[in-house]
């Protein structure tokens, strides 16, 4: 199968038209450019929990937001530019280094790819589509068969905080039927409690933000089957906001409990929590590829 969006770019929610043959879209990509690929172990047990997950982390992103960790491959685009099969062949190496899944990370802009990729070669282990919930429902539909686990990081309910930090007013709009399609997904367990199909959801928790975490945790507890995992993350590392003088701290103790104790309130079942030293720069990958 052949997705061709390129001519003038659709791929993502933006819909910025860019005749990607020749030039970037708004994600700042033209095609595939994978930064590091590797087997990473700081990801939710569920999907890392031997080995360690089989990472691919894509440079580029639609939503380029303002306090991302990952600033040097969203914003700088850093890596080396891949074809369908030599994404594939990524796919097979990071499968016998004995990954415990394929961890596709931020992969929403390129998702064309992904799927042709998958079609050269489908691993057998779980296939995780690691997203920032920016996505339009043509791709989750598309790659519905193709991904095993959805894992998408909801970021915001409050249009006016979406707008403020990735410059897009419509994030939930837009998150919040892509995550509905994918908590259709059946959920389905190993033999050690590992996701064999499903969703886990994360929510990133930022200073000052606590108020729409919990509109965040609200609209989740409505779509999520009762034993879907949740991650509620405190990892937030202040990187580069000069700008945005609120975002210049961590997450404060009494904050992050806050959503936590929430989450518990709503009922959800499984919850993974951070301890403070998860907000450290040495927790970034090396973008070397």
């Amino acid at each position: 199968m052949c997705y061709n969006f390129l001519m003038k770019c659709t791929l993502c929610p933006v819909k910025c038209g860019a005749d990607r043959e020749r030039t970037a879209g708004r994600c700042g990509v033209r095609g595939p450019v994978v930064a590091n690929f590797s087997l990473h172990r700081y990801e939710e047990p569920p999907i890392c929990h031997t080995n360690g997950a089989g990472a691919v982390f894509f440079s580029g992103c639609s939503l380029r937001c303002v306090f991302c960790q990952n600033y040097e491959i969203s914003h700088a685009e850093r890596g080396r530019a891949v074809s369908a099969e030599e994404l594939a062949e990524i796919f097979s190496r990071l499968e016998e280094m004995g990954a415990d899944c394929l961890d596709l990370v931020t992969p929403d802009h390129v998702w064309d790819s992904v799927a042709e990729a998958l079609e050269i070669h489908h691993p057998k282990i779980p296939v995780v589509f690691n997203s920032g919930g920016y996505c339009t429902e043509e791709a989750v539909s598309a790659l519905m068969e193709k991904v095993d686990v959805w894992m998408p990081d909801l970021k915001f309910a409050d249009p006016a905080l979406s707008e403020r930090y990735t410059g897009r007013r419509d994030y939930f709009e837009v998150a919040s039927r892509a995550l509905s399609l994918m908590a259709k997904k059946p959920l389905l367990r190993g033999e050690r409690g590992e996701l064999a199909s499903g969703i886990l959801v994360r929510h990133l928790v930022l200073p000052g933000c606590t108020s729409d975490s919990l509109r965040v945790l609200d609209f989740l507890k409505d779509i999520l089957p009762s034993d879907a995992p949740l991650s509620v993350m405190r990892q937030y590392t202040p990187m580069g906001v000069s700008e945005y003088p609120e975002l210049g701290r961590t997450v404060t103790a009494r904050e992050y409990r806050r959503v936590v104790d929430y989450a518990a309130q709503l009922g959800f079942s499984e919850i993974y929590t951070q301890g403070k030293e998860s907000a450290s720069k040495k927790f970034i990958p090396k973008w070397d590829l």
